[in-house]
This record gives C-alpha cells, structure tokens and sequence, in this order.
C-alpha cells in the first residue's frame, strides 16, 4: 500500500541500513520494570485497574523505564555506529543526549498511566524499527516512496486501527517483548489506541517510538473544516466515528516534515511541552532551552535568532575608522619609522663622508709623490721636512719641520690643516707616540680624529719594522695606499670569432665578432638599428640565450664560464626597472646590502652609496619615491641614472649597459659618463650601447665598438685612431659633423660615401677583419659576393631565390626551437654554478631578512591599496550574511557556498599583486645573483599578515548578519585555511600568467570549481577542488551543533552533500597541504619560467 511520500530517501537509506545490524540480546524492559515494582504495594492489596494505574504513574516505574530506554539507545548506538559515523561523530553520546529524558519523565509516567501500565508491549523493538527505516527506501513501481511495507501487523487481509497514523496496538500478555531483539516482529492487535503524546506512531505499524529531544509531540486535534489532524497531516480512517486523531506520526528530516520540530520561537524541555521564548532571549527551531542574548543586541518574545547586526554595523564603523587611519597616516608611520632607523646610518655616513675626505688628501700625496720619484723630497720640503735630532732617536719622538715654523705635537698639526686645507706650510709629525689609539664610537667623526688616527697607524707601522728613524716619503706612499680604496678584481674579457645563431631558425644574430674589453676603459657599442649591439653585451654578459654560441670567449686569458662572475658583474637593462615605491636610496641602499660582500663593515657600504649618489647627482631627490605609473616620482633621467646606480652600488669588476644615455639630456648624459669614468678608474671594464652621442661625449669614450648590420665588426679600437682607420679607407667625415653619427649613416645606407676604388659599404666588416689579420670565414666571403651580385642582378632573379626559401612549416618548427632553447639557456644561466668571483655575498637567510624589511615598506606605502581591499570584503560579507540567511535545511549551505566563491576571488586577486608588479624586478635581481628563495620567502611572509586579517574582516561583517549556529572561531579556522590556499594559487597565476589572464583565470576558477565540487559529488574530480573541503568544512562545523531532533536532518544532508562529519580536520589539512602544493608550483614556475 502506498503511503505518504519522503523526500530524503538518500538519508533514509543510511538509516535503514543501520537497523538491519542484528544486536546482542538484551534483559526484557518487563524484567526491569518488575523489578522496580516488586517493593511497591497499592495499598488496595489486589491487581485491579486501579492498582495497576497507581504503579505505573509511579516516578520509580518512570524512571525504570528511561533508564531502559537509554540502555537501548546506547545498545542501538553500538549497534549503528559504523553505519552513521559519517554524520555522527560519537554515536552513542549523541543519541544517548538525543533520548535522555531523565530531566522531565513525565510524558514517560502520564503514558503509563494512559496504557494502564503495559507501555513495555507497546514500545517498538530493534526489528519494528529497522522494518520502519527500510520501509522509507522501498520504491513502489511508479517510483513513490512508501512509508512501511506490509507487515505481520499491518497488510492488505488484516488492517487494523492500530495501523493508522498515530496509532498503536500492545502485545498480548502471554508474548514476551524483546525490545533487543531485531529479527522478529512481534504481533500487535490488541487495545488499540491513539498514541501517547511524546511518541509517534508510524503509519503502517502498530508501535510507539518515543520523540527525540528538541520535538514537540502533543496528541493532535482535528480540525472540523479540513479532515486534517492538527498540528499533523494526517486524516483518520473514515467510516469509523470511534477513531480519534492520535499523537505524531513520523521523524523524519525537516525538509519532508517538521511537525514534530519544536517551532522556532519556543523551546520544548520535554516532547509534550512548548513554552514561549522570554524577552532577552532566543529559541531557535528545535530548542529545548531559551539562549541568553548578547548584550545591546535586540530580542523581544518569541524571538527565533537574536538581532546582533548592530555588531555589525559597529564592526563596520571601526573597520572604517581603522582603514582611514591607515589610509592618511601610513606614510607619516613610515616617515617616522624611516627616521628612527636612518639615525645609525648617517652616522655611518658621516663616517664615511669623512674617511672619503682623508683618503683623497692620502691619494693626493701618492701621486705628487710619484710624479717627483726620489727628487721629490726637496720640492715638498715646504710640506714634509725631516729634522734628524740623533740625541732623540730614543729618548723622544721625531720631528718633522720645514722653514716655515714647527709644530710641536700632532694636534697642532691636524688643527692646523683643518683650519687652513690648503696651506703649503709644513707640519711635524711626531712618530712614537704611544698616547695615540683608535677612536672609537663618536670619536671617528671629525676629521681631526680621521687624521690622528692615520698617523697613529703610520707609527704602529714604524714601530713593528722598528724603524727608529725619522718617517720618509716612501712610508707617506705606502700608508696612503694602505688606506686607499681597495681594487677590485680586474677581468679583461677577450672573444675570438664569437658567432651567435638561433638554434631553430639558424638565424645569425652575430658573426665573427673579435676583440677584447679591458678593465679601466670605457667602451662604446654603436650601430645602426638591427646590428645586434644589445645582443653583443648579452653575449659578453652571458645572457644569450636560445643561441647556438661559437667561437672563443676568454675570461683573463682563461677559458671559464661568464656565469661564475655574475656577482661582480653589473648588467643595466634597457628598461629603467626600479621599484618605484621605494626611495632612491632605499634603492640603492639594498642593492648595496645584498650584492657588496658580507664582510664589508656598514661605514663602508655607506660610504659606496654616497659615492654613488654624489656621482650621479641624486643628493637632491635622496628621499623621493622613484614613482609607478599611478603614482609620480622622479623625472625620467633621474629614474634612468638610478636605474644605473643599481649597479654601481655593487661595485662591480664589469659594468656592461644597454643604452643608459637613451632620454637624457646632455647635460644628464654627461654627469653620467663622468661617473662611469670614476669607476673606470678603479680598474672597472665598461662597455656600454649608445644612441647618437654628442661629440663631447663621443670624446670621452676610450675605445668604440662599430657594428654593422647582422652582427659584423666594422670597427673596434680606439677612439683616438678611428677616423685615422675610416680615412685610409676613403671616408672623411665632413665638418661640423660628429664622426659615430656619420659612420652609423653610412651604415645604415643613407649616406653614400667616396670609398677608395673596389671597396663597398658591404665590405667593411671583411676590411676590419684583414686589417687586423683576422681570419675571414668562407660563408662571410660568399655572403658578401652574393650581396654584391644580387645588387647587380635583375629582378627576375630575385625573385627565383625567393621561390627557393624555407617551408611555412621549418620556419614554425625553427621558432618552436627557439623559444625552448631559450628558455634552457635562462634556466642553465639562473642555476646555482661555481662561483669564480671569490665574493662572499649575503646568504639566504640575511637575503630573507633584508627582502622582509623591504616588502614591508612596499606594503606600508600600499596602505590606501590594502585598505580598499578589506572595505570590499566588508561589503561582501554584509551583503551575503543578509541575503544568504542560514537555512536549517542546508546547515547554511548556500551562504557558505557564496562565501567560498567571494573570498577565493578577491583574496587571489589580491596575492596577484605580490608578483605581478614585481616580476621584471626579481628577474633582474636574480640575474644578478639574488637569492630567489629569500625573494619568494618574503613576499609570503609578509602576506601572511592578509592571511590573518582578512578572515576577521570577512567575518565580523557576515557572521553577525548571518548568524550561523556554529561559533565565531569554527568559521574562522576555515576561513583561515582558505584564505592561505587561494594564495597560493593566486602567486601561481601570478607567476605563470600574464597580469590580464591571471586576473580572468583567478575570476573564473572559483565558480567553476564550485560548481563541480556541487554537482560531481562522489568523485574524483570533486576531491581534486579544493572548493568542495571548503564547503564540506563550513558545512560540518555548522550540522556539528544540531543534536536531538536533527539527528535525521543531520545524516540525510550530509549524505545528500557526499559529506563526512569526521572529515573536519582533513578539511583543514587538505586546504593547507594546497596552500603549500601551490606555493611550491608558483616558486618553481618563478625560478623557470622568464619572459620571452
């Protein structure tokens, strides 16, 4: 017979199977009641109705029987606990908590009463109700869902009252219920009657079942005017006028029904009793007591959840308060902060500047003293004479005089010179004195204690070659070399037939380049557009990369990979890449901390970047952000001469640079190559591309480097020398017109010179090569024939040459080869190789603390960025807490499954951000030898801040609108576990995309996800989204505060999910263990993957 339907037979099925478990025999509730009636006498001495009534309204009869039936709950708890723990978590506990009754017996003793003591034959046993829970997943043929199959009790020949809804029948008094017993169906039909409130009676069986905690099953009444059973949905029998509406009917989920449900509004600390929600306190749906409400929150009577939105909106107004003040006093915090710190270094500085001072006035000496050689003495005898007083040589310190007066100690003498810088008049200095000792601490910082302290070295020098001698001019020559600036390594770069070509295509980019660049000199790469000048330097730099390299390259006359000097090697690019939110010297000073050797003192590495600054005539804009497009800085010529200082700063054996004049002014470009003549003096090898020189620097230059189109050296030499070479060759360079401008326009085509008979423009790179007696390759002959006969050649010639070129398909196929050559040659280049440069660099984890203070700057002037970013995520979690109102039904399923989708989206747009504008930036940084590890470290460090706050931010604005059962902190355990997983996808995109698919893959792949972990549940491809442990996350930590009566509510939405009410660590773990799979897949992308 077909019965009412029930929606959630998914959760039914669970149940069903977990009745079919046989359990373990167990003592008859007969036995104990007897037991608990044996000392109890009626007073009337028989068995009669009477008595019978009085000992079964007995609270000890009561009593007996809750404890039996917490014995078959823990009994029944044992029995299914496998079978539910997937939305039970201790299954005993909870269905013992779901049926303990022990703080109101009532209905207990009023339905012994009732039944006149033979409750214990009217209770259901194990197999009554396993044979219910079956019956809900039995399908009829049209696919219906029947409540109970026909039964020994109830079928088509023997239909019973007891049968009805809300109805039961006992057992007859010769049988012995087994409650325990989960095979056999006793027979049931005798004195039927309606159901004792506080149980229900399914349709189709003739049984009591007592409600769980949390429902509210009085008997029902009938209503005149509908036929309906109020407050349940079942009719009785017609025809049968003796047949009252009887109790509840069902449990069953509350999405089928929730008539039994304790209304929202009430609470119900027993099954037969519903008492109003009081003022001040809340009663949600299945209550069996009244929850206090938060202070200032609003709850009047009855109230279903407590209105605590106006935390809410006072969460609202401080997040607003705390952004605004991030926003206007961020920069003045960072002001403040820079203040604090910048205290040691200009000290550090001014100790620098100082010492910069004394060591010029030592070189000054150096090199007067080596222009006089021996005769030198008599010339600065004005400067340094010599008393020889042989009666003193012992006894006391030497005096050095001159003509002019003497000095009697040094004080007088440094006093003297500081008074007057340049005053010829002599000084004595007096060697031996032992009062003299290093300052130290504030002592060093005037130029008085500088200079006594070099003197005091000067005679610790005399005393331990115990020279008891007065001082000559050779220990002058030799303390100021000691305290001069120390050399840096000096590397001459030799290359002999240096030949480059795409490895695919065989394209050459250079051909037969021979030559040398030494150390102390500037050199200058000049040509027309397409004569692979930058390609030149990166070849020399050992960046070529996806090419086939030929030839020799010869490093001091060795033969040794470029790549192991990166470290002392100062590549500047084209592009002026520059953080833009730093300072100039904050630009420089990390440069300098993390590429100056880790043994260098702090004076010392200031006392590089004030050079620097001084050179290049930055003191001005010292403290000025560089500048990004959205926010302005310095000029472009000031970006471009820091974006050389990069370099400098590192003091570096080779200094190559791509086009460092390009947008400078000349007066600009002159200060820079000035500079750049500074280091060349310190034994530093210069080359550099340049674009149209003024003649003035043109002249400046020492050698020049002239390349012609494809690759081919025309000239390579001197600057001196080069309109000597290109005049014996017939090309003079007219008047008023600057001889690199003239040769590049002969180059390219535009001028057409007076060459000497059987000499062509296309002949210069071969001219070059015999002129120097180089060996000129075949191929370059062939191609220059070749050349010059197809310029004599008709048109239908060329046009047959052009019929024989390479396929569509070897042309595709040589460009594929490319990119991946390329792409190896960067990765061989950026991998860890022997360093040769013997510079003892920063190591990662002093790299890590100098990239953290760094980033940390970056993110404190990026304030106004982030606090937009937290007023978005409070305006969505305003929005969806109020219009994804938790559902009892769902466990807040919806509102969770917004929550997932918002906060991966603006949480990866934001780490999209961290690399994104920071890639060129760390390409150049790594390059140069910059650990990429401590880069990517610190970016996520300091992210980890994010990754804190903005859970609370999403949070204090959704959960005080949405008002979820679970508590604050179960929401933020998750929130924060995501939240660290979609950034870390986020720096994937970032990494591996461009900024504009990044930001479209970070937009999509949330809702795709969410949709497959929402509608492939069960599968292997829902496991693979992180999306689905997220939602199963929020989803458990909310069902896990629903007991009693949505015990069945609680299973069948789990089970409709592919939930597990045990998976809530694993969720956490899952979410993290992402979090840490796609970080390393975004570092490892980092470190291989570079732009084309």
């Amino acid at each position: 017979m077909h019965l009412l339907l029930l929606s959630s037979a998914a959760a039914a099925a669970r149940a069903s199977i977990a009745f079919a478990i046989d359990m373990p025999p167990r003592l008859s509730l007969a036995e104990d009641t007897a037991a608990a009636t044996s000392d109890y006498d009626d007073g009337a001495g028989g068995e009669g109705d009477r008595g019978t009534q009085v000992i079964a309204g007995s609270p000890i009869v009561a009593g007996a029987m809750n404890n039996r039936l917490k014995a078959l709950t823990s009994s029944f708890a044992n029995s299914i606990g496998k079978q539910l723990d997937y939305c039970i978590k201790d299954t005993e506990t909870e269905w013992n908590a779901a049926f303990d009754f022990s703080m109101d017996t009532t209905f207990l003793t009023n339905c012994m009463k009732e039944t006149k003591g033979d409750l214990q034959q009217r209770i259901c046993t194990a197999a009554e109700m396993r044979f219910y829970f079956e019956s809900l997943l039995d399908t009829g043929d049209n696919g219906e869902k029947n409540y109970v199959r026909p039964n020994l009790n109830c079928n088509l020949s023997s239909w019973i009252d007891g049968c009805e809804p809300g109805w039961a029948c006992r057992a007859g008094d010769d049988q012995k219920i087994d409650l325990q017993n989960s095979k056999d169906i006793p027979y049931r039909a005798l004195k039927c009657q309606s159901c004792c409130p506080g149980f229900f009676c399914p349709h189709g069986l003739t049984c009591m079942i007592p409600c769980p905690l949390g429902a509210y099953c009085p008997r029902s009444d009938l209503n005149v005017s509908t036929g309906i059973c109020d407050p349940y949905n079942y009719q009785p029998p017609p025809g049968n006028p003796n047949h009252t509406c009887g109790a509840a009917d069902i449990w069953a989920d509350v999405i089928t029904t929730d008539d039994i449900f304790c209304p929202p509004g009430f609470y119900c600390p027993s099954t037969i009793q519903k008492l109003p929600c009081s003022s001040g306190f809340y009663c949600r749906k299945g209550s069996t007591s009244q929850t206090r409400c938060y202070k200032k929150s609003s709850c009047p009577p009855n109230s279903s959840t407590q209105d605590i939105t106006i935390f809410g909106a006072l969460l609202v107004v401080a997040s607003c308060l705390v952004l605004l003040i991030i926003y206007n006093f961020s920069g003045q915090i960072l002001t403040n902060r820079e203040k604090r710190q910048a205290k040691s270094r200009e000290a550090a500085a001014r100790h620098a500047r100082e010492t910069a001072q004394a060591r010029e006035r030592w070189k000054s000496a150096k090199d007067v003293a080596k222009k006089a050689g021996v005769g030198l003495q008599s010339q600065l005898s004005r400067t340094f004479s010599r008393n020889k007083k042989a009666g003193q040589a012992q006894a006391g310190p030497s005096k050095v005089g001159d003509a002019g007066g003497k000095k009697s100690n040094l004080t007088d003498m440094v006093r003297s010179l500081e008074d007057n810088p340049e005053n010829d008049e002599g000084f004595n200095v007096e060697v031996g004195d032992k009062a003299l000792k290093k300052p130290t601490g504030k002592q060093m910082h005037t130029r008085s204690q500088i200079f006594k302290y070099a003197y005091g070295q000067i005679e610790k020098e005399k005393a331990m070659q115990q020279e008891n001698h007065n001082m000559t001019f050779s220990g002058v020559i030799s303390m100021a070399k000691e305290h001069d600036v120390s050399s840096r390594p000096a590397i001459e770069i030799a290359f002999k037939d240096l030949t480059l070509k795409l490895k695919g295509s065989k394209k050459k980019l250079l051909w037969s380049v021979t030559g040398k660049l030494s150390p102390g000199r500037v050199a200058a790469v000049m040509g027309p557009s397409g004569a692979g000048k930058t390609t030149f330097l990166s070849a020399i730099a050992g960046k070529a990369t996806g090419c086939e390299t030929s030839g020799l390259v010869l490093i001091n006359g060795k033969v040794e990979p470029i790549r192991g000097y990166k470290k002392i090697i100062g590549f500047v690019p084209q592009d002026d890449i520059v953080h833009g939110n730093l300072t100039v010297e904050e630009n420089l000073w990390f440069n300098a901390r993390c590429r100056l050797s880790a043994d260098m003192s702090k004076a010392d590495k200031v006392l590089v970047v004030e050079r620097v600054i001084e050179s290049l005539g930055l003191q001005a804009i010292r403290d000025s952000l560089v500048g990004t497009v959205e926010q302005r800085g310095i000029s472009g010529g000031q970006r471009k001469r820091v974006n050389v200082g990069l370099e400098m700063v590192m003091e570096p054996s080779v200094l190559i640079l791509d086009e460092p004049t390009s947008g400078l002014d000349s007066a600009s470009s002159l200060l820079l190559l000035r500079a750049l003549r500074r280091e060349a003096l310190e034994g530093v090898n210069i080359s550099m591309v340049v674009h149209q020189p003024s003649y003035t620097l043109y002249r400046m230059f020492d050698d020049l480097i002239l390349l012609a189109k494809g690759g081919m050296t025309v000239y390579h030499g001197p600057v001196k020398k080069v309109e000597e070479y290109f005049a014996g060759l017939g090309i003079a360079v007219p008047e008023r017109v600057n001889p690199p401008d003239y040769y590049i326009d002969i180059l390219e085509g535009i001028v057409k010179p007076n060459l000497n008979p059987g000499i062509s423009v296309k002949d210069l790179p071969i001219r070059w090569m015999v002129h120097n007696g180089y060996d000129v390759p075949r191929d370059m002959l062939q191609s220059s024939s070749d050349s010059e006969s197809s310029s004599r050649g008709s048109i239908g010639h060329s046009s047959s040459q052009d019929d024989a070129g390479p396929s569509f398909v070897s042309v595709l196929w040589g460009n594929v080869k490319d990119i991946l050559g390329q792409k190896k040659d960067e990765y061989d280049y950026n991998k860890t190789s022997e360093d040769l440069s013997k510079r003892n660099t920063p190591g990662i984890l002093r790299q890590y603390r100098y990239f953290l203070g760094r980033c940390g700057k970056q993110r404190l002037r990026e304030a106004r960025i982030q606090g937009v970013d937290y007023l978005i995520l409070c305006l969505a979690g305003i929005c969806l807490g109020t219009l994804a109102k938790v559902s009892d039904e769902t466990f807040g399923a919806l509102g969770y499954t917004y929550t997932v989708i918002a906060v991966s989206l603006l949480c990866k747009i934001g780490a999209l951000r961290s690399f994104t504008l920071d890639k060129i930036n760390y390409w150049r940084e790594r390059a140069s030898g910059m650990s990429s590890l401590a880069y990517f470290l610190s970016k996520d460090t300091i992210d980890h801040f994010n990754t804190i706050v903005k859970p609370i931010v999403y949070l204090s604005m959704f959960y005080f609108f949405n008002n979820p059962r679970s508590s604050i902190w179960e929401n933020y355990v998750v929130l924060l576990a995501l939240v660290y997983c979609v950034t870390g996808i986020g720096y994937t995109f970032a990494i591996f995309f461009q900024p504009s698919s990044a930001q479209l893959w970070s937009a999509l792949l949330p809702v795709v996800l969410t949709l497959i972990a929402t509608q492939q549940k069960d599968t292997i491809l829902a496991d693979l989204c992180y999306t689905k442990w997220a939602l199963e996350a929020f989803v458990i930590a909310n069902a896990q505060n629903y007991s009693g009566v949505w015990l069945i509510t609680r299973c069948g939405s789990l089970v409709r999910s592919g939930y597990d009410i045990e998976h809530e660590v694993l969720c956490i773990v899952v979410l993290i263990a992402n979090g840490i799979i796609f970080r390393c897949v975004a570092f490892f992308c980092m470190v291989t993957v570079q732009k084309h």
